[in-house]
């Protein structure tokens, strides 16, 4: 009888670890017409809109299927960029993030992510990829960014210091500070630009549960990953990253998951705060800056993995450009030094400072949109841009970015901007710019020849042509 009752013991557990190693999404019951039928691609001025409605298997498999082609080249993109700077292939950001994350992703976007591979295979073919290469995509930041050097030092004492790129510069306004005393907000996303010129998705996604959100984001991602966030419930959400940062939990929930559902389903900055903060892994450290459209209120949440501080106000400012404010998160957690003001998070603090006492009471969505375009270097005192303007462009600079990580020359820096107020987020609206928020264009063509130490990129990088601010929304 024991033996009996044990059979089917061993046959559950042998179909987990089955499914662990064959990661098939289940086989879709509705017509592929009767999924498609609420969802809508369009494309302008360099950006790919795509409206997503339904249940999570739903808009996974709208999202895979409208934006398949993409998918699948920013997995080689990724590859190759991954591997080149990290020294870990594709397997093992497959491999290492599926067991890491899997098992703690709630249902509802694990039938999502599933749906996205379903979606993907329905127009290109069976197989071309599956469950593992959306996970380790949808988490590369907090994989290569944190989770590899957090690895490396523990194979390796001696292992250098973690430096995280900085990434993105970002304001939110409100109060005096404002033209109209509402809120204002936006960022610009700071990367390399062979992954930068495929952030160009512009995700409307009306869930089964939770509100509904608008926001920027790679193909394959059921997150912004830059993020840029606007909720049905009033809420604006955006970040910049801490730079040298150091700290990361294997225990932890990823946080592109925690990311999605703060937005999907909180209606206030404590429930965004609240969901953000559970089983958090490190990973993606960042400086958020969040607005309630409702109340006009604004918040930066500061958020390290021991260390986190919440500050918040109706009348004034918050800006981003990868610096850390606190003290006590400084010291513990990161080796960023306030004081060399030619590293780019200080020479863009400094900047910000400038802008907001030429700005109070000026500032509005226009006003924000010529900001993350800017180009004056507090260090050099001129009007160019480079690693240290908050419209960077790290390929013009010989210095690069060493605090981040970044060498000279390297093919990296502001990709896009967005902006909104809260007019327009009441009717959940956004502008936009894909490649540089200044409008400069960037040739590859051109670049690789004067720079051929970045020739290992030539099959995946593109050209950036100057585009113009675009308006989103429904």
């Amino acid at each position: 009888m024991k033996r009996i009752l044990f059979l089917p013991v061993i046959l559950t557990l042998f179909l987990a670890v089955w499914s662990c190693n064959n990661p098939k999404p289940a086989k879709v019951s509705s017509s592929h017409e009767e999924m498609m039928k609420n969802s809508s691609r369009t494309e302008r001025n360099g950006w790919i809109s795509i409206h997503l409605e339904g249940a999570p298997e739903v808009i996974g498999y709208q999202h895979g299927f409208l934006l398949a082609e993409e998918i699948i080249d920013l997995r080689g993109a990724m590859s190759m960029l991954n591997e080149r700077t990290t020294g870990r292939d594709w397997t093992f950001y497959r491999d290492e993030s599926t067991r890491m994350f899997w098992d703690k992703i709630p249902g509802e976007y694990q039938r999502e992510i599933d749906g996205i591979v379903t979606g993907v295979n329905a127009k290109t073919g069976e197989g071309t990829v599956d469950r593992k290469d959306l996970i380790a995509m949808n988490s590369i930041l907090e994989m290569s960014w944190y989770y590899v050097p957090w690895l490396d030092a523990q194979e390796n004492p001696d292992h250098a210091d973690p430096t995280p790129p900085g990434h993105c510069s970002a304001i939110a306004a409100t109060g005096s500070w404002t033209k109209d005393g509402k809120i204002v907000m936006a960022h610009n996303n700071w990367v390399e630009y062979v992954i930068g010129q495929r952030w160009n998705i512009i995700l409307n996604i009306v869930p089964e549960n939770g509100h509904r959100i608008i926001m920027d984001a790679l193909p394959g991602f059921i997150h912004s990953g830059d993020d840029f966030n606007i909720n049905s419930a009033g809420l604006m959400v955006t970040e910049t990253t801490i730079t040298q940062y150091k700290g990361f939990d294997p225990e932890g929930v990823a946080e592109f998951v925690r990311a999605r559902e703060a937005i999907q389903y909180s209606s206030t900055i404590d429930e965004w705060v609240a969901v953000m903060k559970e089983d958090n892994n490190g990973g993606y450290s960042n400086d958020w800056l969040i607005g309630d459209n409702k109340t006009g209120e604004i918040a930066r949440f500061e958020f390290g993995l021991e260390n986190q501080f919440l500050e918040r106000t109706t009348d004034g400012y918050f800006v981003g450009a990868n610096f850390p404010v606190h003290n006590k998160l400084i010291r513990e957690e990161t080796t960023y030094d306030s004081t060399i003001m030619s590293t780019s998070p200080n020479a863009r603090k400094e900047r910000w400072k400038q802008i907001m006492n030429e700005n109070r009471g000026k500032i509005d969505v226009n006003a924000a949109m010529k900001f993350m375009g800017d180009h004056y270097d507090t260090w050099r005192k001129t009007e160019k841009a480079s690693s240290l303007t908050l419209c960077g462009h790290l390929d013009e600079d010989e210095l690069g970015s060493p605090d981040m990580g970044w060498p000279s020359f390297n093919p990296a820096g502001a990709v896009q901007g967005k902006a909104t107020d809260g007019h327009l987020a009441a009717g959940m609206k956004l502008w936009a710019i894909i490649g540089h928020p200044c409008g400069q264009p960037f040739i590859a063509e051109e670049f690789l020849a004067a720079h051929p130490e970045f020739s290992f990129q030539k099959d995946y990088l593109r050209d950036m042509p100057g585009q113009e601010w675009t308006l989103f929304g429904e």
